[in-house]
């Protein structure tokens, strides 16, 4: 058997590849190195293959790369030999070398094949990097859905320690004040004890105000709703609003013509809107343009805003804008209620406050409320 197969390998008496070719020079050297080129890239293509299954040991199925690979080298073998049977007759271990790449080849045809929807199916590096472009995207909006549940949540938590505060600081107050009218009514005669008592007076009502805005923003005011016109609203405050703005500010009225009604309680809207204007005004030092206008929206909502020219506010600003006794202005200046105040009605109602601001671009101010039934 192995003389056979010796005999078959090595053939005797056969003439080399070269003697058909004359043993031209110019034939010779460019099967030479045409043959050398075509196996130097064929042997280097196992190589890459190698390379990469060892530093991506997750890729699935590559011992199809690794079939693959060794049909490659057998080809680049089968080269090889072409090269050598120019000058040395070996043509049976040439033909088995090419018997055995003739079936590596079959086999890796036949495994290729079945996996070839699979190997479509493999995402491109287009696809992978929109999916974590996305992947990116959700994550970002989960923390800000996270981040804007925890502000709910605090100023849920703030409101309801505000409003058990006020709730008791209110009564204490009625007393107060209750007592004082009747100590003026029978001191009229002392001015210094009237003026006193009318101080003392004075200060339980801006504190009784200030208990109020805490409700407000607790969201426990008692409110009366009846369907109001947003643009009559606007209309009726515009002397109040001007007069309130300073003649260094300029209101600009934008009203949208058969603006549907809304349910609400016009005094706290009215509040609203002059709390809103009154801190416009303070971003604007005094100087820029107030614009008042009204909307309404295809999915039933109708918008009341309020936009300034002022300084404008930060992200971290605009994060706290509506929280209680936040604020910007120098101490004295401001309790930090206004806007607490605004976003505690707005909700009671169930509307929505949106805020839209960039440093240096001014604030925009939008209460959105639900048509009335009647509309």
């Amino acid at each position: 058997m192995f003389e056979w197969l010796q005999r078959y390998l090595f053939a005797q008496g056969l003439a080399p590849h070269g003697y058909c070719l004359l043993w031209d020079p110019r034939l010779i050297w460019t099967h030479v190195l045409a043959d050398a080129f075509i196996a130097a890239a064929y042997f280097s293509i196992p190589v890459a293959l190698w390379l990469f299954l060892k530093r991506r040991k997750d890729v699935e199925a590559g011992w199809i790369l690794g079939l693959f690979a060794t049909f490659i080298l057998a080809c680049g073998t089968t080269h090889v030999l072409s090269i050598l049977v120019l000058w040395v007759p070996v043509y049976g271990l040439e033909g088995a070398v090419k018997a055995l790449t003739a079936v590596v080849s079959i086999v890796t045809a036949i495994v290729l094949w079945p996996m070839l929807p699979k190997l479509v199916a493999l995402p491109s590096p287009r696809q992978l990097q929109l999916a974590l472009d996305q992947l990116k995207a959700e994550v970002v909006e989960r923390e800000r859905a996270e981040e804007m549940l925890r502000q709910s949540q605090k100023l849920q938590a703030v409101g309801q320690l505000s409003a058990g505060i006020a709730h008791d600081f209110n009564n204490l107050l009625t007393v107060i004040s209750g007592n004082l009218e009747r100590a003026l009514r029978v001191t009229t005669e002392q001015p210094q004890v009237t003026r006193s008592l009318n101080n003392a007076l004075l200060a339980s009502e801006r504190a009784a105000t200030l208990t109020n805005q805490l409700l407000a923003f607790a969201r426990k005011q008692p409110l009366t709703r009846n369907a109001v016109d947003l643009n009559a609203v606007v209309r009726d405050i515009m002397a109040l609003l001007e007069r309130t703005m300073g003649e260094n500010v300029a209101v600009h009225v934008d009203l949208a013509e058969d603006l549907p009604t809304v349910e609400l309680d016009r005094n706290q809207l009215e509040s609203a809107i002059l709390n809103i204007a009154l801190n416009a005004r303070d971003a604007m030092n005094g100087i820029g343009d107030l614009t008042v206008t009204t909307q309404a929206s295809a999915d039933g909502e109708v918008a009341l805003s309020i936009g300034d020219t002022g300084c404008g506010m930060a992200d971290e600003t605009l994060a706290r804008a509506t929280e209680p006794f936040f604020t910007t202005k120098p101490v004295g200046s401001g309790t930090g209620l206004g806007l607490s105040q605004v976003y505690g009605f707005v909700t009671q109602t169930g509307g929505r406050l949106i805020f839209e601001s960039r440093p240096g671009t001014g604030t925009i101010v939008r209460l959105l409320f639900a048509e009335s039934a009647d509309g």
